[in-house]
């Protein structure tokens, strides 16, 4: 069996999706232990069970989160195969020890974690924490990441059960919340971790959402030898030539189909206009694209 060396493309993709995932992770730690543990605020996931942990018992949160993290990926690795969990375990080590370096960092000589913006800013606390969160697990997921937790869970439900992920997680989600009520015998503070949750879930899927947005381009040139070369050079974007007629002038015409993301949009009429400012452009927002260069298709 021959094993195929990577390409030099390839590993700087590579480290490149390593290091935004590091930056995500800082600040999906900085926020937990900047603004949600000084102002006892959960969430879900198993960083909220860690949390919840540490609000009755004094556990560091980051242990729990570990010990919890690694029974899963005992599971996920048999389960769900050595290549899910590659980045996934990356990220639970370096979550680990980014929660243990903030909470230093932050917390003062005594060990308690101060309260940044003041007492009775809870609601502020929890804002700026999920905003913080939701973008670090937006940086992660863009990446192929994952923090483990109820990812792992859910992704090994949804092997064998027809139950989709998001419900999954969002059914995790509830409990572990609900849960903290049985600490503090306070609904303010479940509130607030429903508050966390959904303001985190809006912030993740924009960024998500914003990083994968594609769009599809119609151009109708007689510089379409040209066009599609610069595309397919400059924005490594795959380019499709039709043929077509034009109905009015009755002559044939060449037109290039193009599906790019849409932040390469402006790279795209910049080249065209370069080559043809007189070139004829259709762009439109797609709702999904798959395939090589884009997400993968999955179906069970």
């Amino acid at each position: 069996m021959q094993i195929t060396k990577p390409t030099k493309a390839e590993v700087m993709r590579e480290l490149r999706d390593y290091i935004f995932i590091t930056i995500g992770l800082i600040s999906y730690a900085l926020g937990w232990a900047a603004f949600l543990i000084p102002y006892q605020i959960t969430t879900g996931g198993t960083t909220g069970i860690g949390a919840i942990i540490y609000y009755a018992t004094g556990f560091p949160i980051q242990w729990s989160y570990f010990i919890i993290n690694a029974v899963l990926m005992t599971f996920a690795i048999k389960i769900l195969g050595p290549k899910f969990s590659i980045k996934t375990t990356f990220a639970i080590f370096g979550l680990t020890f980014f929660l243990w370096f903030f909470q230093i960092l932050v917390n003062g000589s005594d060990g308690v974690p101060p309260l940044i913006l003041g007492p009775g800013q809870d609601f502020m606390a929890c804002l700026i924490g999920a905003v913080m969160c939701g973008a670090g697990l937006g940086i992660v997921f863009n990446c192929n990441g994952s923090t483990g937790g109820t990812d792992i869970i859910a992704a090994i439900i949804h092997k064998y059960k027809d139950v989709t992920l998001g419900r999954m997680v969002m059914l995790c989600d509830v409990v572990i919340i609900s849960s903290c009520y049985f600490v503090f015998h306070d609904w303010r503070r479940v509130i607030f971790g429903f508050v966390t949750l959904f303001v985190i879930g809006f912030v993740l899927d924009y960024i998500v959402n914003s990083a994968r947005q594609s769009v599809q381009f119609f151009i109708f040139s007689k510089e379409y030898e040209k066009i599609a070369d610069r595309i397919t050079k400059e924005t490594h974007r795959g380019v499709t030539v039709l043929d077509g007629i034009g109905w009015y002038s009755k002559h044939n015409v060449k037109v290039l189909v193009v599906l790019a993301y849409k932040r390469q949009s402006i790279d795209i009429f910049r080249l065209v206009k370069d080559i043809d400012p007189n070139a004829f452009i259709s762009q439109s927002s797609v709702i999904g694209v798959y395939g090589e260069g884009f997400d993968r298709l999955r179906v069970k």
